[in-house]
């Protein structure tokens, strides 16, 4: 194999050591998971990524899901060229902002009204509040591996830990994933494993009626990509109905990229508050709480406090219009097309992989999602299977040699890949060649 040249990418990582925290702005992009040092990207277009260096990158990784219509592509350029120099941000009312709200809820038979925020946690942190301000209850029922942002009252059991120290299945441990929590921030936080109804139905019968809200994301992304087992969302869905919880989905990773409706539209769903982020603003920062009037309007006046000198920015909303607008052309055939790839590009995974006997593995994705875990189980069903079955240093070693074939995936096995509308079958046939060339080199 061809070493990469990245003598660009080495030097700039010296300079930000001294002048960045790791070298980065988020630990997901350094060190952490690079070996040695992550590749500095200088621009992107369709499905390719180019590094300082020169170096071209087939993309699967795409902001972490956020380009549903990959890079640059010539219809969000040329509004976002011609909006901004209108201006950058008013932080007033817009006409685009309720043009992006009318089209969000007509698209979305659960949500009758929408409140635009900036990011997935905040969005997060909101509907919370707004959770506990219509019930008057205090608890939020949460899951096992499930990330809602890197809020407070919810960073607890997310991060990979050893089995050891999550506890008994009925009992959980709750355990706080970040130094400067406090024990109140998370006191009315009570974890349950997912995918497991009996587990949930024994939860919901000690705190049920203390509970303002059971939030869950609809396949957990950060975890890889773990689905729901067939009925159990809807059984999440019934038993707050049951003990007068709200049903908050959180579709920050699915919301726009695994169906037009995301996962509540997948699975059959009506949830009573769901959070949208990443691939609304295809690569800028917005994020949306929908959910019907009843409870939508708890945000008026401020009974509910939801303020943001940056709410409903104004270029993420012409992105998210023109995203919207493409995807839906053609009877949503956009939705399609990102589907089918992500479908294609698992099942070439699962072949060259088959064809490893020195590496088991399996393949899991919905739609357009998908990732590779180590493992000689059959399947990945629950965080705790994650932490106990997996091998992820070992992903990390493949993500890592794959990136000096040309392909970028996160060296993070706990994160996921994705497709979006540019990728082709070429770029299908040679990331399934990397990835085979990359295992034959881990032997």
């Amino acid at each position: 194999m061809t070493r990469m040249k990245t003598t660009a990418s080495q030097a700039l990582f010296e300079r930000a050591k001294d002048v960045l925290v790791e070298g980065v702005s988020s630990a997901s992009r350094g060190p952490v998971n690079y070996d040695p040092y992550p590749p500095y990207m200088r621009r992107g277009r369709g499905a390719r990524l180019w590094d300082v260096d020169g170096n071209e990158y087939i993309d699967w990784m795409l902001s972490f899901g956020a380009l549903p219509l990959g890079h640059a592509h010539p219809l969000i350029v040329e509004v976002v060229r011609e909006e901004v120099a209108n201006g950058t941000h008013f932080a007033t009312a817009l006409e685009v902002e309720v043009e992006v709200a009318e089209r969000i809820v007509g698209l979305l038979p659960h949500a009758e009204k929408i409140r635009f925020a900036n990011t997935g946690t905040e969005a997060c942190m909101a509907a919370v509040r707004l959770a506990r301000g219509l019930t008057g209850r205090r608890k939020v029922i949460k899951f096992e591996g499930h990330y809602h942002g890197w809020y407070d009252a919810l960073l607890v059991t997310t991060n990979p830990q050893l089995p050891t120290t999550l506890g008994h299945p009925n009992d959980p441990v709750r355990v706080p994933d970040s130094s400067g929590l406090t024990p109140g921030s998370w006191e009315d936080t009570v974890v349950v494993p997912w995918n497991d109804v009996g587990l949930l139905e024994r939860a919901m019968e000690t705190h049920g009626r203390e509970a303002a809200c059971v939030v869950t994301e609809g396949v957990i992304a950060n975890m890889g990509v773990i689905p729901p087992r067939p009925g159990y969302l809807q059984r999440v869905q019934e038993l707050c109905r049951d003990y007068g919880a709200l049903f908050y989905l959180d579709e920050t990773v699915t919301g726009f990229r695994l169906a037009p409706g995301g996962c509540a539209e997948l699975f059959g769903l009506t949830p009573d508050i769901t959070t949208y982020g990443k691939a609304l603003g295809q690569g800028f920062p917005i994020a949306a709480i929908a959910g019907p009037a009843a409870v939508m309007d708890g945000l008026e006046w401020g009974k509910v406090l939801h303020y943001g000198s940056h709410n409903a920015p104004r270029l993420g909303l012409y992105a998210a219009k023109t995203m919207l607008e493409e995807m839906l052309r053609d009877d949503r055939r956009g939705f399609r097309e990102l589907a089918a790839l992500g479908e294609r590009m698992a099942a070439r995974l699962r072949d060259v992989l088959g064809a490893s006997n020195r590496h088991p593995a399996v393949v899991q994705n919905v739609g357009s999602m998908f990732q590779i875990y180590f493992t000689e189980a059959q399947e990945i069903a629950t965080f705790r299977d994650f932490c106990a079955l997996v091998d992820r240093g070992k992903f990390r070693a493949l993500a890592n040699r794959l990136l000096r074939h040309g392909v970028y995936m996160s060296p993070s096995n706990t994160l996921h890949s994705l497709s979006c509308t540019a990728h082709s079958e070429a770029d299908i046939e040679a990331t399934a060649n990397a990835v085979g060339a990359a295992l034959d080199e881990m032997r």
